[in-house]
């Protein structure tokens, strides 16, 4: 009867700190979440900025082409003539919009991938596991925006 009040003494004196040993490894992961307001930091970027300028130099031109060919066309009283401008004008009107579209496109993800990469690189410093954008994120999680906003030109 002893022997088996030792054994069970023993049975739950190992339950227990087997369970406190699993529960507190499992409990102490060290797991870190961070969030960024990314919307913020592109609002902020000094080239973001100088790439909407840029682009809006550029539309300004290819609004003064349009009015340059209207000017043309209207000035044209013959209907074969007025044809070949329309479409040599659309041509040229589209070729413009195309390329300005592709090199803008091109600039954005240069900056973005710029931007994402001061964010690993700022995260890894402050030794976070996770980064998510801000706003898909309810609760919880670590606002570091602001220390990632000084790197961001």
């Amino acid at each position: 009867m002893k022997k088996h009040l030792w054994f069970i003494a023993i049975c739950l004196i190992a339950f227990v700190a087997g369970y406190s040993i699993n529960s507190k490894a499992i409990s102490d992961t060290g797991y870190r979440v961070a969030v960024v307001d990314v919307q913020s930091l592109i609002s902020k970027s000094s080239q973001v900025t100088a790439l909407k300028a840029e682009q809006q130099k550029k539309l300004d031109t290819m609004k003064a082409t349009v009015d340059k060919a209207r000017a043309e066309i209207s000035k044209e009283t013959d209907p074969a003539k007025i044809a070949q401008l329309e479409e040599k004008y659309r041509n040229d009107i589209n070729n413009q919009k195309v390329a300005l579209d592709n090199e803008y496109n091109t600039k954005l993800m240069q900056i973005d991938s710029s931007i994402k990469a001061i964010v690993l690189e700022k995260a890894k410093g402050m030794n976070y596991n996770l980064v998510l954008p801000k706003n898909i994120v309810l609760f919880g999680g670590d606002d570091i925006t602001s220390e990632i906003a000084k790197s961001v030109k």
